[in-house]
């Protein structure tokens, strides 16, 4: 049972990425409760299962059914492009209680029970000291689950927006809604955008637009379904995902080492996706001034190109350099 959003004139016109690491925050906290996804993120939950078992996270894990209404209060589409997670959190902290109410109501009647369990009942009889206990809740969790590991996570979701802005640019909404994932179906003649989601929904963008949001903790699903007054938006699964818990250093073949020098090769094998300076040297535990002078050296070979987004410049392999990265595999 699909989800419908119908464009109006307007809403092609107010498309926009965004990137929130509180919603990064709250999936990682729901992966954690589903073991279906946790095969993507090995690595993370080997690393963080000791600190882990150290938050209660039941809570949260009772506001989640399985199928039906998660409260959107908890996680609200980013107003920017770019939000920090203490202005989310914060945005979250000053939630109306009457609004939270009818959220933890719609979500509790989700799960058998959950309505009736101490937790629930507690929610119900006191939303607004229950807003307070969950945006604790949701810092812990982020301190713990998700902060470590941000520039990483960050790093990749960027990339996503840069290359799928790009798309956007090259093919129009047709092309970026056709790629965006496979339950993603865009019927021009209607202005509606169907995404393959859990439940029936319908709703007009009425002018508002539309938020796209890459997310590494949703990977393989789509989530949609933002009631108003949220702007409506719709979460998929982040490009690269394969590479995001593997060290790019262990990526690199030994031949093409030899080639190029470790440090160089490294630095071109880890460009899976575009990337900034920082967010390599982040990932390689090298100097950036290191990083830049390799980067600089590589596009002098053709071997990357460089553009400007944003605030910061994004590197990328050139058909040569991702013919020379992918070409070298070491003697078995």
């Amino acid at each position: 049972m699909p989800y419908h959003l119908h464009f109006g004139e307007s809403d092609p016109l107010r498309i926009r990425f965004a990137i929130s690491p509180l919603w990064e925050t709250h999936s990682a906290v729901r992966v954690l409760a589903r073991p279906r996804q946790q095969g993507y993120h090995l690595p993370w939950l080997r690393r963080i299962r000791g600190a882990a078992e150290g938050l209660d996270l039941r809570p949260l894990h009772l506001l989640m059914p399985q199928r039906g209404h998660s409260p959107d209060f908890l996680y609200p589409p980013p107003l920017r492009a770019t939000a920090s997670f203490e202005d989310e959190i914060a945005a979250v902290r000053e939630t109306d209680p009457v609004l939270a109410l009818d959220d933890f109501e719609r979500a509790l009647a989700g799960t058998p029970g959950a309505a009736d369990s101490a937790e629930g009942r507690r929610m119900l009889a006191d939303p607004a000291g229950a807003v307070q206990r969950l945006a604790d809740l949701l810092r812990l969790a982020w301190e713990v689950l998700v902060a470590p590991d941000w520039p990483r996570l960050r790093a990749l979701l960027e990339a996503d927006v840069a290359y799928h802005s790009r798309r956007l640019a090259e093919g129009g909404l047709e092309r970026l809604l056709g790629e965006l994932h496979p339950g993603f179906d865009w019927a021009a003649e209607r202005a509606t955008l169907t995404v393959d989601y859990r439940g029936e929904h319908v709703r007009a963008l009425d002018g508002q637009g539309l938020v796209l949001l890459p997310s590494v903790f949703i990977w393989p699903d789509v989530v949609s379904g933002f009631d108003p007054p949220w702007q409506p938006t719709v979460a998929y699964p982040v490009r690269g995902i394969g590479g995001l818990w593997t060290e790019a250093r262990e990526r690199t073949p030994d031949s093409l080492a030899r080639l190029l020098g470790r440090a160089r090769a490294d630095v071109l094998c880890a460009l899976d996706e575009p990337a900034g300076t920082t967010a390599l040297a982040h990932r390689l535990g090298l100097a950036a001034s290191s990083v830049s002078a390799h980067l600089g050296v590589l596009r002098e070979a053709g071997l990357l190109t460089s553009r400007r987004h944003g605030h910061q410049v994004l590197y990328e392999r050139t058909p040569l350099g991702i013919a020379l990265a992918v070409s070298h595999p070491d003697p078995v």
